[in-house]
């Protein structure tokens, strides 16, 4: 199979060729029909977190061809499915509280050698981990379910509901899938802080109710202006060293900060800002499989539309330098990959 592949920082995606990888007892193969390019792949390239020969790729949605060994039962070939790309252990404690994706010695498909990702024309997924799409989630929709999971689980943890005023740092995929729950929560005012013209306009799509260029405009003073006051809920969805203390220092009277962006690099705060407000902090890792299937049903019955998300899609040919104009200069929101073009 056709693959393209990380080598080492400073280098682009080199398209290969691989062996086309067989099912684990417990696992399906799907052919890809729309992958998603991550953040978290441009930052692991960036900072050589994982090791030469990984294939990117947690983010997809495609077609089973082949079946495990005890992969039967509701699975079989042709079903058009998405998947949690969770290797979890199944003993630790996280495993025992049923929250997989924090599994202290899981693996993340396409973040190591033994996972590759879907940035390939076939990948592995555990059946445990199997999400059925009906018939009216296409497979670019399909693509969009990882992504939109990381952004329900965040609204769900930052406790969003009818009339809370929120504030968003950052209109990525993240930010963007942000702005879309939490608007379906009932959120009053959800205002997007966005140095992308582009993204800027593409949270207004997804229902924002007011955009800030951070560039050119001072944030807090905006917000007040749109909302009447300073936030209750901060969701940072960039992942920059810095925007915690700024989230902190935003944020209202015992607000909450919610932390969705990946940071890769170091970074401090100033508690005393936080101590003076009484504002909680909380992390938000990724996702359970609730996430997942809240996120397909609410597409397929039309109650989120995440299309505006969707900027572009491109073949094998077009990715290596897609995936390096995305680290340069990020305007559009997320771009699948076709593994098959």
């Amino acid at each position: 199979m056709r693959a393209a592949v990380f080598q080492r920082v400073g280098q682009a995606l080199s398209i290969e060729r691989l062996a086309d990888p067989r099912p684990a007892a417990d696992q399906v193969i799907i052919e890809v029909h729309r992958a998603g390019i991550c953040g978290s792949d441009l930052h692991m390239s960036e900072y050589g977190a994982v090791p030469a020969g990984t294939v990117f790729g947690h983010e997809f949605a495609g077609t089973i061809v082949e079946l495990g060994a005890a992969a039967g039962g509701r699975w079989k070939t042709g079903d058009r499915v998405t998947a949690l790309p969770v290797q979890a252990c199944r003993e630790c404690e996280a495993c025992a509280a049923d929250l997989p994706a924090l599994c202290l010695g899981g693996l993340f498909t396409g973040t190591n050698l033994e996972y590759p990702g879907a940035y390939a024309e076939y990948v592995g997924a555990r059946t445990a981990m199997l999400q059925r799409l009906p018939a009216g989630v296409s497979f670019e929709l399909g693509a969009l379910v990882e992504p939109l999971a990381v952004a329900h689980h965040a609204v769900e943890l930052a406790g969003v509901g009818r009339g809370a005023t929120v504030l968003v740092l950052g209109a990525g995929p993240i930010g963007a899938g942000v702005v879309l729950f939490a608007r379906a929560q009932g959120a009053r005012h959800v205002i997007v802080s966005e140095r992308s013209r582009e993204r800027r306009a593409i949270a207004l799509a997804l229902g924002a109710t007011a955009v800030i260029d951070p560039q050119q405009e001072n944030v807090a003073e905006r917000f007040a202006s749109h909302a009447g006051g300073r936030p209750q809920i901060v969701i940072e969805c960039v992942g920059v060293a810095g925007l915690l203390q700024q989230a902190i220092e935003l944020a209202g009277i015992r607000a909450r900060v919610l932390v969705a962006g990946v940071c890769f690099a170091p970074d401090q705060i100033m508690p005393l800002t936080a101590l003076m407000k009484e504002v909680s902090v909380q992390f938000s890792q990724c996702y359970h499989e609730r996430n997942f299937a809240a996120v397909i049903e609410a597409i397929a019955h039309g109650r989120v539309q995440p299309q505006p998300m969707h900027t572009d899609t491109v073949g094998f040919a077009g990715l290596p330098q897609t995936f390096e104009s995305l680290r340069r200069d990020p305007r559009g929101c997320k771009v699948l990959i076709d593994p098959r073009a």
